[in-house]
């Protein structure tokens, strides 16, 4: 009688400690999958979070004549490439035509071909990019190995300059030379460079960053 009277009762005590331990294993279960992410949620973890295409244009650059200008029409690749402005100042392209780049800005350009675009593309989206920049130059004259018109390089010194023309000939007067610079009046300004001090560390503010159509003179 009395084992009788105990069995439902441990039975439902067994039942109770089965149940209460099979719950505990699902909210581990459950605990451990959200804490596992798995491997498509891992590798959209270990990306950086998109963000939109920004289309960064110096705005004071103009484009000019010889420039390379890298063209990208997206999802186009015919109407997309790489191309010199030419001498009268314009570029063509198909679908586009011609187009006057010399005298705008890249984001200029980009705004003219899109919409000369828009006859024949829905939403195009172009990018114009300037590869290499040959519009701007400068001048170095005298007693240097290699005299002439360089491309300016934007950063570029008095000391780059006469690097890039292959050093001082014999007898140049190296303390004695000069950089021709044109103002907005077309007045010329002579701005001294005595290269026996800045050399030796003396008056490196004379160094200064050559400007377009710069004349460097070398005596």
């Amino acid at each position: 009688m009395k084992n009788s009277a105990y069995h439902p009762i441990g039975l439902g005590l067994v039942l109770v400690i089965l149940a209460g331990s099979a719950w505990a294993q699902t909210q581990t279960s459950n605990q451990t999958d959200h804490r596992l992410p798995v491997p498509e949620a891992a590798a959209a973890l270990a990306q950086p979070p998109a963000s939109s295409e920004n289309k960064a244009h110096d705005s004071s650059f103009v484009i000019g004549n010889d420039d390379l200008l890298a063209i990208n029409v997206w999802k186009e690749p015919d109407v997309s490439r790489s191309l010199p402005v030419r001498s009268d100042g314009r570029i063509s392209l198909p679908l586009v035509g011609e187009v006057q780049a010399a005298g705008r800005t890249p984001l200029q350009l980009e705004q003219d071909i899109t919409t000369k675009l828009r006859s024949y593309i829905a939403e195009p989206e172009v990018t114009v990019m300037v590869q290499q920049i040959n519009s701007e130059k400068f001048n170095i004259l005298g007693l240097v190995v290699k005299p002439g018109s360089y491309p300016l390089i934007r950063g570029t010194t008095i000391l780059d300059a006469i690097a890039n023309a292959g050093g001082f000939r014999d007898f140049a007067k190296q303390k004695s030379i000069y950089v021709l610079r044109q103002n907005a009046s077309g007045a010329s300004t002579r701005i001294a460079f005595n290269y026996k001090d800045v050399i030796k560390g003396e008056h490196p503010e004379q160094n200064i960053k050559i400007e377009p159509r710069d004349t460097i003179v070398v005596p």
